[in-house]
């Protein structure tokens, strides 16, 4: 048994299985606005997992009480939702959820990443009911340091370490057509996630992603070299200024009012570190279009105040992708499928989910080829097998 405050470790073997948790409301990890963070899990009430890896029959330890825990799910007449916490690398509690649809077999699997300061349980809700209603299953993970992940509230220490714990969540799965969808700093996410693994991802719906940061947004760069030199100091401190975000990613005032009552969408200054973070994959991800290979749908609006829409055009002129569409949306604001009016998201919608369907209509040469390659082992497994027979 795990003693208070160790990382739990797969017995035998890494940090990486998944434990589940039951998530009961008294869990939900609370801000703490005295230090910024999200506290972990464990620092709640000392919940460490013992078996349970299917979801049923997992024992928690939370203090010295030990109980057993079931993974919440809950469902509709078409779809399930279920939620689950997975131990990254670091050792770091992770929140992860999954709508299902049910009594049918998925079209494809869509994965959610989600924008700077958000999570996927309540922001990207709306996006996965979508999906799922349209026969996909969709999964989603927050990112260290957000929603009721662990970590200091929207500190980004390394973007390449959140695409690492992205990657071994999403890349579990396997057989079905795969398909990412970010929004904002989850598009450059979805980029990184690709150029990562190429072979790998089907397909990417990138909603307003971060290859760029606004200009208008961009602090001069004189300031950038004089922050840049402070972060190797201080790179917690949260000085970065800048104007009040809900007002200007979300136009529908009903949404303003869920986002700043939502206590899980972080909405203070960004530190150092994160700033420094999301300004380098920004320029790395501008300097990398090229490399672009997989099919995608980009979508932008036009009146976006946060990323910069002619930046989605320089990736779709660029990209060496034989597949790829771009919408840009008149009037519209940054948040395309959590923000704007509804009558808006659903135009996005309609085009996202139709262009999923283009990319399943045309066949998946990556699920014939895994198939081929399996068959071609089986077959020459088979010879093996009965030249040894013979001899």
């Amino acid at each position: 048994m795990w003693m208070e405050g160790e990382s739990p470790k797969k017995k035998g073997g890494d940090g990486g299985r998944l434990f589940n948790v039951e998530l009961l409301h008294n869990l939900e990890p609370p801000i703490d606005n005295t230090v910024g963070c999200v506290p972990s899990v464990p620092s709640m009430a000392s919940v460490f997992l013992i078996g349970g890896g299917d979801g049923v029959g997992a024992t928690a330890v939370m203090g010295a009480a030990v109980v057993e825990t079931t993974m919440l799910a809950t469902e509709a007449s078409n779809f399930k939702y279920e939620e689950e916490y997975i131990v990254n690398s670091k050792g770091l509690l992770l929140f992860t959820c999954r709508w299902l649809p049910v009594d049918t077999e998925p079209r494809a699997l869509v994965f959610l990443n989600h924008g700077y300061g958000m999570e996927c349980s309540v922001s990207m809700k709306g996006a996965a009911l979508r999906l799922v209603k349209a026969g996909f299953a969709v999964y989603g993970i927050d990112n260290q340091g957000h929603g009721k992940s662990s970590g200091m509230q929207a500190y980004i220490p390394s973007f390449d370490d959140l695409a690492t714990d992205c990657s071994d969540f999403f890349t579990k799965n396997k057989r079905k057509l795969r398909i990412l969808l970010g929004k904002s700093m989850g598009g450059a996410m979805a980029l990184l996630l690709h150029l990562k693994k190429p072979e790998y991802w089907d397909g990417a719906v990138l909603v307003a992603p971060l290859c760029k940061i606004a200009d208008d947004i961009k602090p001069p760069q004189l300031v950038i070299s004089m922050l840049r030199k402070l972060t190797k100091i201080i790179p917690t401190w949260k000085i970065i200024p800048g104007q009040n975000f809900v007002n200007i990613v979300f136009r529908d005032s009903k949404i303003r009012e869920e986002v700043r009552n939502n206590p899980l969408f972080y909405k203070g200054r960004v530190s150092l570190q994160t700033a420094n973070q999301l300004l380098n994959v920004s320029l790395d991800i501008e300097k990398r279009l090229q490399e672009v290979t997989l099919p995608f749908f980009v979508g932008h609006g036009e009146a976006d105040n946060v990323t910069d829409p002619t930046v989605s055009k320089l990736l779709y002129e660029t990209a060496s992708s034989s597949e790829k569409t771009i919408k840009l949306y008149p009037e519209m604001w940054h948040s395309l499928t959590y923000g704007e009016f509804t009558e808006n998201i659903d135009i996005v919608f309609g085009d996202i989910i139709s262009w999923i369907d283009g990319i399943i209509a045309t066949g998946n040469s990556r699920l014939e080829r895994e198939q081929k390659n399996a068959n071609d082992e089986l077959h020459a497994k088979s010879r093996t097998k009965r030249t040894r027979l013979i001899d």
